[in-house]
């Protein structure tokens, strides 16, 4: 009984294994067509009409025009205002859609889906091919995301890229705390504390982001 419980277990793993190459296949195959991209994280639960949907939706029409896609979650709120926006601006967008236990409708959006059945690996593809990130007001998906991506540039598993965080209203207290206890107590350095910006002007964001790439890649507006 115990050789069959180890032999079926050992089957359950590779098919395992099999999935999770799958979805490193699916996004490796489809996101180089997205190249120059600006990943948007924020709230699944805004709705149109509210001013962080706006502001994304507009943002990622500005940021088509100078040649940017947009990645996304695929899903609602935020995520199908960054698709939204970059269709509505002619460009081109992906929504990195998750298998979730409560299925996660795709928004009608974006140029290509690609769905995910492991969080890990659709974050590789978040990482892989940003230029930079916007971070508008969301829950603990948004957090983990934030403070993820500020962990890999902070031990040089990725190169620094813009990470700017909209909406200074919700972010201050997080980043008050950062810095009163979490640099004050000597637990990040100070040069930690700059991996990151708060912006609330749409077009100071868009010349963050075309400043960085153009100098660190071949860009012509």
């Amino acid at each position: 009984m115990e050789k069959y419980l180890i032999n079926e277990l050992k089957k359950e793993e590779a098919w395992r294994l099999f999935k999770i190459i799958g979805d490193f296949v699916d996004g490796f195959e489809v996101m180089p067509q997205f190249i120059p991209a600006v990943t948007f994280y924020g709230s699944a639960r805004v709705k149109e009409g509210d001013k962080y949907y706006e502001a994304a939706r507009e943002l990622a029409k500005k940021l088509v025009s100078k040649g940017f896609s947009i990645i996304t979650g695929g899903g609602p709120g935020i995520m199908e205002a960054g698709n939204r926006g970059a269709k509505e601006g002619g460009g081109k967008s992906v929504g990195l859609n998750i298998n979730l236990p409560l299925e996660q409708e795709p928004n009608p959006y974006a140029t290509v889906t690609i769905n995910f059945r492991y969080f890990f690996a659709r974050k590789v593809m978040f990482n892989k091919y940003a230029t930079a990130y916007v971070l508008f007001p969301g829950g603990y998906g948004t957090l983990d995301e934030l403070t993820e991506t500020l962990v890999l540039i902070q031990t040089k598993k990725v190169k620094p890229f813009p990470v700017i965080l909209y909406g200074s209203e919700y972010w201050n207290g997080l980043v008050e705390w950062i810095k009163d206890v979490v640099l004050d107590k000597g637990f990040i350095d100070s040069e930690d504390f700059n991996l990151f910006q708060i912006s609330d002007d749409l077009d100071q964001i868009v010349d963050i982001i075309v400043s960085f790439y153009a100098q660190h890649y071949e860009y012509e507006i």
